[in-house]
C-alpha cells in the first residue's frame, strides 16, 4: 500500500498534510468510523480522497451539493482520477451504464445525492460495488437541530447493514454540540474517533460596527486594506447595486450570484482570482470550493441566516495566516428588516400544502401520478400566475425539493438580461419622443438602478406589474429598444427544471413532512436571534460569542475584535476623542461622518471611540442613523 504522503504529493502537489488531515486517514485506514468536524479551509475532500487512493476498490460519497459534486468529480477527472457523480435529472439508462463503469471500469470514486439512496434499485447496484469507504459530507444534513436538514440523509444509516466493515466517514465544517450526538446515533457511527479542530482563527480579527451610512464605511475599509476582499449580500439586486456603487467610487470590483450563467461566474470569478479586480459582491451562492489564501477582508452588508453561514462565509479571510478581517455592518433597523426579511417568508402547513397542489395542476399532474415527470419551471411565471409571494414561494419549493419530494435544478436564472447603451439624458428624450414606452422604462430604471453600468439579469413579470402592462408589451418594447441600439438585450432558454420523484398525494404527502417543517421554521428563528445577540452584545468578546455557540468553551478575551479593542484603550487618544465627541452630541444630534468632519481625526479612530461609548451607554444610535446622548 503506498504512503497517504506519496498519494498527497503525487496528486495534488502537497508536501505535508493539514492539522488533523493525517489523523483522520490514519483513522479511517484502521477500518474505524471517523467523524471530522474541520472548519471552513480545513481541507476536508482530502481526508477521503487520500485513503481511498490508497486501496483497491471505490469510495462512495454522499453529498447533497450538485455543484460541489461535480466541482470535485471535475477536479478528480483533472488529476486523471476515475471519479462519477449521480446528479439529478439523469435517465435510468444513463445511470446503469455509470454503474456499470463504477464495477468494471477500474473507478475510485462515486458521488451521490442522498435522495439516489431512496431508489431500491440504485442500492442494490451498489451493494455488489468494491466499497473501500463511505464518506457522507455535509454530515449536519442528518440532523434535525442540523442548519440544512434532508430527511433522505436519514436512509444513509442503512448501508451499515450492507456494507458492516467499511468504515464511514462523516465530514461536516459547523455542527453545534446537540448536532454532532445527533450525527453520530442517526448515521449508526460504532465507536466513532471524533476530530475536531477548534473554530479559533486567531489571525481574523471579528468586527461588529454599528454605521448609518454602510456604502461609506465600506469604501473606507477597502481603502485601507486595498487586498483582494469578499463583500457578502443578501440578494442579487443588492450584489449588482454594491458592485455598481463600488465602480462608481473608483474600485475594481465584480460580483456573483446564482442567476448568473456558468460562463459568466467563471469569467467573474476570475477576474477576482487572478486580482485583476479587487472586490467580488456575492450572495451566499459564492464560495463553493473557493481557495484563494490571501483574502484580507470579508464584510456583510446584511445580517446572515445564521452563525454557521456566518462563520464559513467570514472564514474565507486570511487562510494565509495573515491578520484579517471579517466585518458585519449593521444598524438599528437591521433587525426589524431581518425578522421581515427571513421569518414573514417562512412557509408553514397550509402554504405548503397549497403551493404543491398548485404546482402538479401547473403541469396538470393527476393524482396518483406523476412519479419521475420533468418539466421546465418558470418561478416568476408560476408566482405570477397563481399571485404568490415569490420569495415565500421558493422557500416552499426548496423544502419540497430538501425532503425528496421534487428535484429543483438548484439555480433559478431570469430569462433576460440586458443593459442601457445610451446615456441617461439620452433615455429621457426617447421617452419623451416615445411617450407609449415610458412607463416601462420607468420601471425598468427605478427598479435596476445599476442598469446602465452592467448588464443585469430581471424579472419580467414585475416590471409588467409595475409598469401595468402584459408581459408581452414589455418584452415589445424591450425588441424595439433592442432595433434602435438604445439597450443590449439577451433572452435566454436555461429555466430551471422540477423533477417530480413521488407520485401526487395531496394532503398525505404533505402530512408526512409537516412536523419537519415545523422543526425547521422554529430552527430558523433561533438561529437568527443567536445573529441578533452577535450583533448586538456589547460586553463579551465577538470571538467568545462565536465559539461559545458551536460549544467551545474559553475563558480568553481573543485581544483583535471590535469588543477587545475598545477595552485595550487602542483607540488614538481615546479618552480626548470621546469627550470631544460627547461635547458635540450637548449641542445636536450628529452622524458619524458629521463627527468625523468636526474633529477631524481618522474614521476609524472615530468609529471605535463611539462603539466604546454606545457600549458603555453613554449614547445611542436612532433610527435616522445620527448619535445623540442617552438621557
Amino acid at each position: 500500500m503506498p504512503e497517504a504522503q506519496e498519494i498527497l504529493l503525487k496528486y495534488w502537489k502537497h508536501d505535508g498534510f493539514r492539522p488533523l488531515q493525517k489523523e483522520i486517514i490514519d483513522s479511517v485506514l484502521d477500518g474505524q468510523d471517523t467523524f471530522a468536524l474541520l472548519p471552513t479551509g480545513g481541507g476536508k475532500s482530502v481526508c477521503f480522497q487520500v485513503p481511498a487512493m490508497m486501496q483497491d476498490g471505490i469510495c462512495l460519497v454522499i453529498s447533497p451539493l450538485v455543484a460541489l459534486m461535480k466541482d470535485q468529480v471535475a477536479n478528480l477527472q483533472r488529476r486523471e482520477i476515475k471519479a462519477i457523480a449521480l446528479t439529478g435529472g439523469i435517465h435510468t439508462e444513463e445511470i446503469i451504464d455509470l454503474l456499470d463503469n463504477c464495477q468494471y471500469g477500474n473507478y475510485k470514486f462515486l458521488y451521490l445525492s442522498p435522495e439516489r439512496l431512496q431508489s431500491d434499485w440504485i442500492l442494490e447496484r451498489i451493494k455488489n460495488l468494491p466499497i473501500n469507504l463511505i464518506a457522507i459530507d455535509e454530515a449536519h444534513c442528518v440532523s434535525q437541530w442540523g442548519h440544512d436538514f434532508r430527511p433522505a440523509y436519514l436512509r444513509i444509516s442503512e448501508l451499515k447493514k450492507h456494507f458492516p466493515k467499511i468504515p464511514f466517514l462523516a465530514l461536516t465544517a459547523t455542527a453545534t454540540p446537540r448536532v454532532i450526538e445527533d450525527i453520530k446515533i442517526e448515521l449508526g457511527l460504532k465507536d466513532p474517533v471524533l476530530f475536531q479542530q477548534s473554530f479559533v482563527r486567531e489571525n481574523i480579527a471579528y468586527m461588529v460596527f454599528e454605521v448609518e451610512d454602510k456604502l461609506y464605511r465600506t469604501e473606507q475599509i477597502l481603502k485601507k486594506n486595498p487586498q483582494p476582499s469578499i463583500i457578502y449580500v443578501r440578494n442579487r439586486k443588492s450584489c449588482l447595486n454594491m458592485a455598481a456603487q463600488l465602480q462608481t467610487l473608483g474600485f475594481r470590483a465584480t460580483y456573483y450570484h446564482g442567476g448568473l450563467s456558468s460562463k459568466e461566474k467563471d469569467k467573474n470569478m476570475q477576474l477576482w482570482m487572478s486580482e485583476q479586480v479587487q472586490v467580488i459582491v456575492a450572495t451566499n451562492a459564492f464560495g463553493m470550493g473557493i481557495d484563494k489564501d490571501n483574502v484580507k477582508t470579508v464584510i456583510h452588508t446584511q445580517l446572515p441566516e445564521n452563525i454557521e453561514n456566518y462563520y464559513q462565509e467570514s472564514g474565507r479571510a486570511g487562510r494565509n495566516g495573515a491578520k484579517a478581517f471579517a466585518i458585519l455592518l449593521s444598524n438599528p433597523s437591521d433587525s426589524n428588516q431581518s425578522e421581515q426579511q427571513f421569518l414573514s417568508i417562512l412557509p408553514d402547513k397550509k402554504f405548503l400544502n397549497t403551493i404543491y397542489v398548485k404546482l402538479c395542476n401547473y403541469f396538470q399532474i393527476a393524482y396518483g401520478e406523476g412519479l419521475d415527470d420533468s418539466f421546465s419551471f418558470k418561478l416568476n411565471h408560476f408566482c405570477h400566475k397563481y399571485d404568490f409571494p415569490t420569495l415565500k414561494t421558493y422557500n416552499a419549493l426548496q423544502f419540497l425539493n430538501q425532503q425528496g419530494i421534487i428535484t429543483m435544478s438548484q439555480e433559478f436564472s431570469e430569462k433576460i438580461t440586458m443593459q442601457f447603451l445610451i446615456e441617461s439624458k439620452e433615455v429621457i428624450r426617447y421617452m419623451s419622443l416615445n411617450p407609449n414606452d415610458e412607463e416601462i422604462i420607468l420601471a425598468i430604471l427605478r427598479t435596476y438602478p445599476g442598469i446602465y453600468e452592467m448588464k443585469t439579469s430581471f424579472n419580467l413579470s414585475l416590471i409588467a406589474k409595475k409598469s401595468h402592462h402584459s408581459e408581452e408589451q414589455v418584452s415589445a418594447v424591450l425588441e424595439k429598444l433592442k432595433e434602435k441600439e438604445i439597450i443590449d438585450y439577451k433572452a435566454k432558454n436555461n429555466d430551471a427544471i422540477i423533477l417530480f420523484n413521488e407520485v401526487r398525494e395531496d394532503n398525505l404527502t404533505i402530512n408526512r413532512v409537516a412536523k419537519y417543517l415545523e422543526r425547521q421554521n422554529q430552527l430558523k428563528k433561533d438561529q437568527l436571534l443567536s445573529v441578533l445577540h452577535y450583533v448586538k452584545e456589547r460586553k463579551t468578546c465577538k470571538n467568545r460569542l462565536i465559539l461559545d455557540y458551536f460549544g467551545e468553551e474559553t475563558t480568553e478575551n481573543c485581544g483583535v475584535c471590535s469588543y477587545c479593542i475598545t477595552q485595550k484603550g487602542k483607540i488614538t487618544e481615546a479618552d480626548s476623542v470621546a469627550d470631544k465627541i460627547l461635547h458635540l452630541l450637548k449641542s445636536a444630534a450628529l452622524t458619524s461622518r458629521e463627527i468625523q468632519s468636526q474633529i477631524k481625526l481618522d474614521a476609524q479612530d472615530v468609529i471605535l471611540a463611539l462603539q466604546e461609548l454606545l457600549e458603555n451607554n453613554y449614547i445611542i444610535i436612532q433610527p435616522n442613523n445620527t448619535y445623540t446622548l442617552k438621557l
